[in-house]
């Protein structure tokens, strides 16, 4: 099983495996995580925001934390990104409602702008103390493939020092995990070259679910 907790600098937080009912089943982990204090998003953030599908799954898929949308409506992938990801899906023939959808942190993270809450990528040390309940998500849905979207993600699977630009549409195994990597789908929503950018997601989701010869 992989760990994020690799980093001694990332930041002075409290840890969420207390909260994490052991051998739990997936019902009684997303009942506890409700009332989480792993770290210190929860105090702003509306609410816990867990993953999503079916259990077992074959294909999971790792975020890197809810959004404005998510935080409000209490479900993953249901903003601008999520759109992007269900249209990506579709062109890369990927059924959603038999992929297990999460994130590597539960709660939103942001920055008040007037009435606006802007997106703030998490710190280190929250996706640290936020690994214990992504560890035991992969252990009930038990995955053939995870596939981390975006850095913050990849690194959370993967651990600190890894670099997505060097390993982006390849399918590598950490830890006993077939761990496939691509950008999160916000950055296509970003892209200057949105085109571009979204033909590139597709293809890189259409090579990570073919099934991988072993070496």
């Amino acid at each position: 099983m992989p760990s994020a907790r690799t980093s001694k600098s990332a930041g002075k937080t409290a840890d969420a495996a207390q909260y994490v009912p052991e051998g739990a089943d997936w019902a009684a982990l997303r009942s506890a995580a409700v009332r989480c204090h792993g770290c210190e998003l929860h105090k702003d953030a509306s609410q816990t925001v867990f993953g999503e599908g079916p259990v077992p799954a074959r294909l999971m898929m790792v975020g890197e934390c809810p959004g404005d949308h998510e935080d409000t409506e209490g479900h993953v992938f249901v903003g601008p990104a999520g759109r992007l990801l269900d249209k990506a899906f579709k062109a890369a023939r990927i059924d959603r409602s038999k992929t297990y959808l999460t994130n590597a942190v539960k709660h939103f993270r942001f920055t008040e702008r007037g009435r606006r809450r802007i997106h703030q990528q998490p710190l280190r040390g929250q996706v640290v103390a936020c690994f214990p309940w992504l560890r035991e998500e992969i252990r009930v849905v038990k995955p053939r493939l995870v596939v981390v979207l975006g850095a913050v993600a990849a690194k959370a699977v993967l651990g600190p020092s890894f670099k997505l630009t060097e390993h982006r549409g390849e399918v590598l195994e950490h830890d006993g995990l077939q761990v496939g990597v691509t950008v999160h789908p916000s950055a296509v929503v970003r892209a200057e070259n949105f085109s571009e950018a979204f033909d590139a997601f597709v293809a890189d989701l259409v090579a990570l679910k073919k099934p991988q010869k072993k070496a």
